[in-house]
């Protein structure tokens, strides 16, 4: 048991974070002594998605704090979880998360805060879950690693022109035609739309080679581009220039069909266009255009629109187009970082610590 100089300490400390009125703490001391409040939380999550986003280890970590309600939740049954939800002060979810409108937040009126193991949150806040003061953390930072490292691999693969290379060694007695123009990554030219989270992630995972990387972003002061270790230019110049261009533009209505033929037609021989942001970035019926007639180019694309491509849409069968589906961002295993940060930001809301992930009415006009 604490003294009671301690538990004065700690009621004073519960007073800062607005929880006064709770009085159920755990102790724990990996290094000298952190009190945690306990918290009533629900678990929303999609039956497939369960193991994999939330397997027993992390779950774990969210009981450092978190009393769960039963077993979770699937997101579409929540009015069937009344009695649980009038109990409920922090919900955990992931992709699938019930929208907060009047409904819900009248079902949970002590709700306080969501920490969402997955990316945008878009999809479920609402002007009344702002206006209520519900706290939103967001996984869209651990969301962006792996797109980082998917990005990273197709820049140096598309430096040695793999993708084109690939295609010419199918004809049979090919060595890779008479054209072997290969950038390579010695002082190549890596152009970077945008540097938020997964833009500066990626540059930073550039820095151990001998590349030169460009970006445009009219938000960003040049001495912060130099400590990211990019050189801002224009997005005119980046397409011209750059032997590789990848696209980290969220999608909101002034990046719409940003990437369009005027940029697109003026990429130097060979280079290679990488979208593994949103597909609505790219005006994809100009993009299908300039690839008919540029064989030269090259565009490896994660993300289109609408998504999945249309079964006759010419980016199917346009041969210097590479498709995957989607799978930049986490898969399987990687779900699991997801929730590791998001457990990590409950402890820190029990303990009153500022969160890292916090999102905020404001970012959302910038975020995708």
């Amino acid at each position: 048991m604490p003294s009671n100089q301690n538990a004065l300490g700690l009621m004073h400390r519960a007073t800062l974070a607005g929880i006064a009125e709770k009085n159920r703490w755990i102790h724990s001391a990996p290094k000298g002594y952190t009190y945690l409040m306990r918290l009533n939380a629900l678990l929303f999550s999609p039956a497939e998605l369960r193991g994999s986003v939330f397997p027993e280890f992390v779950l774990g970590e969210f009981s450092r704090c978190a009393d769960f309600l039963g077993e979770s939740v699937e997101p579409s049954t929540w009015r069937e979880q009344r009695d649980r939800l009038a109990q409920v002060e922090v919900i955990v979810g992931t992709w699938g998360m019930p929208v907060l409108d009047a409904e819900f937040l009248a079902a949970a009126p002590n709700l306080r805060a969501v920490f969402y193991a997955a990316g945008s949150v878009k999809g479920f806040v609402t002007d009344a879950s702002w206006d209520r003061g519900i706290l939103v953390s967001s996984a869209w930072t651990a969301n962006g690693i792996p797109v980082a490292e998917y990005t990273i691999g197709t820049i140096l693969l598309s430096l040695k022109r793999f993708w084109h290379l690939t295609r010419a060694m199918r004809e049979p007695g090919s060595l890779g035609g008479n054209d072997l123009r290969v950038p390579g990554g010695y002082h190549s030219k890596v152009g970077l739309v945008s540097l938020g989270v997964i833009g500066r992630a990626t540059a930073r995972l550039l820095r151990p080679f001998e590349i030169d990387v460009f970006a445009y972003d009219p938000f960003l002061p040049s001495d912060q581009a130099g400590e990211i270790g990019v050189t801002l230019i224009s997005l005119e110049d980046l397409f011209r220039e750059c032997d590789v261009v990848s696209i980290h533009t969220p999608w909101i209505p002034s990046t719409e069909r940003m990437i369009g033929r005027k940029l697109l037609s003026s990429m130097k021989e060979g280079a290679t266009l990488i979208n593994t942001s949103r597909g609505a970035v790219v005006a994809e019926d100009e993009l299908c255009e300039v690839l008919a007639e540029r064989p030269d180019l090259s565009a490896v694309l994660d993300v289109t629109y609408p998504e999945p491509a249309a079964p006759d849409s010419p980016l199917r069968s346009l041969p210097n187009v590479m498709l995957t589906p989607h799978i930049a961002g986490s898969m399987q295993a990687e779900h699991a970082r997801m929730a590791r940060w998001m457990a990590d930001e409950l402890v820190r809301f029990a303990s009153g610590e500022p969160l890292r992930y916090r999102v905020e009415r404001d970012m959302l006009a910038k975020m995708a």
